[in-house]
């Protein structure tokens, strides 16, 4: 005989929602400005992909700090 416990499911939250998809512009933010480097695009499209990739990245941070307290 033994003793099952019933778990609720894990449930998509919208923080985890929100953490994902920040995570996956990081990285598609990264990938293009890489891309861009070894394309040897115009510095303003470095620009742009690496203030996306240090917003986002920044967002992480402050939501992961946030959540510890």
């Amino acid at each position: 005989m033994t003793n099952a416990t019933t778990t609720e499911p894990d449930r998509l939250t919208p923080g985890a929602i929100a953490r994902t998809l920040l995570w996956i512009v990081v990285v598609a933010s990264a990938l293009a400005n890489m891309a861009a480097s070894f394309g040897g695009a115009n510095t303003w499209v470095h620009l742009v992909c690496g203030a996306v990739t240090v917003l986002c990245a920044g967002t992480l941070v402050v939501r992961n700090v946030r959540g510890r307290r």
